[in-house]
């Protein structure tokens, strides 16, 4: 969607929206936004959201180092461990330097979950499943 069609017709939605849970609680706003959202992102910031879910690495323009450089200090980022090319397919070694490089750049200054892009699906070898935790137990 256009930038300029979020801000005319979902954006005041949303301010009404968030404003109202932030005015009456202490809950973080925990945003699920999939695909290529770095353009929302200051909009999302201004309006409270606190989490974004996913950091889907693979789409277009969602640099990962990008999004922690720019936006790092005001927003907590969830995801970031590609469930399309690294996971169902890669070795558990890749997995692991994956994991590594992301909570590296994401996990800098806190502010990171670490957890898979998606949900992990059936063809993802449980090796890889466990790979992705086994860098942040240790």
């Amino acid at each position: 969607m256009p930038l300029a069609q979020y801000r005319r017709t979902i954006r005041p939605r949303q301010k009404e929206l968030f404003r109202f849970v932030k005015e009456r609680t202490d809950a973080y706003l925990f945003y699920h936004a999939c695909g290529p959202v770095m353009q929302y992102i200051p909009d999302l910031i201004q309006l409270g959201v606190d989490v974004l879910n996913p950091v889907q690495v693979t789409a277009r323009g969602m640099d990962f180092k990008k999004l922690k450089s720019e936006f790092g200090n005001r927003l907590a980022f969830w995801g970031g461990i590609d469930t399309q090319h690294t996971l169902p397919p890669g070795r558990p070694e890749e997995v692991r330097q994956q994991v590594k490089e992301r909570v590296a750049v994401l996990g800098e200054r806190g502010g990171y979950v670490l957890n898979s892009v998606h949900n992990i699906q059936a063809d993802v070898p449980p090796e890889n499943s466990l790979a992705m935790y086994d860098p942040a137990l240790r």
